[in-house]
């Protein structure tokens, strides 16, 4: 498995630049889980019980939810679809353990291949980011979010957990330039 890590645009419309940064953070959680064992996957970072397996997995779900499930209105796909939420809000996360490496790199790269397909269709339509994504909130749950917020909030997703990850290789292999 062979993972380009991209260099963020220094020059770029909004779109762009934002789309960069996230295609950046993206390439490095993947190359953060690179070259470990499925064993190593699995190793947290005490006291913490975050994994680079779980990681993978939460992200390919976090990119299922806010590109599919929010931006483009479809409904959750497997395995989001069954999975017993009400049981385990974190059930991404702990499902991982024992999923091979190369079952959850797999899966974080179709979501996110099926994410940047939502999104280019979306701003085929309108390239507005200040437009609503197509499934609106609950009126308890507050205001629905544009699609430049599901972006922003992308990134900051993606480079939160790649402080994670960084902590989380170098206390398995020592591994500081990943």
């Amino acid at each position: 498995m062979t993972i380009e890590r991209p260099e963020p645009a220094f020059s770029n419309d909004e779109v762009g630049m934002l789309r960069s940064f996230l295609d950046h953070y993206r390439a490095t959680v993947r190359l953060q889980a690179s070259g470990l064992t499925d064993e190593q996957l699995d190793q947290p970072l005490p006291p913490s019980d975050l994994t680079l397996g779980g990681m993978l997995k939460h992200l390919a779900f976090v990119e299922d939810y806010w590109f599919s499930y929010n931006l483009a209105a479809h409904e959750p796909a497997p395995p989001w679809d069954t999975a017993p939420w009400a049981e385990d809000g974190d059930w991404d996360w702990h499902s991982a353990a024992g999923q091979p490496h190369a079952e959850l790199d797999a899966m974080l790269a179709a979501a996110i291949e099926r994410s940047d397909a939502c999104l280019d269709a979306a701003l085929a339509e309108d390239p507005d980011l200040g437009r609503r994504v197509a499934r609106p909130r609950p009126p308890e749950k507050g205001e629905t979010a544009t699609i430049r917020w599901v972006l922003v909030h992308m990134v900051e997703e993606y480079a939160r957990h790649a402080g994670h990850a960084d902590l989380i290789r170098q206390s398995i292999d020592g591994a500081t330039d990943v």
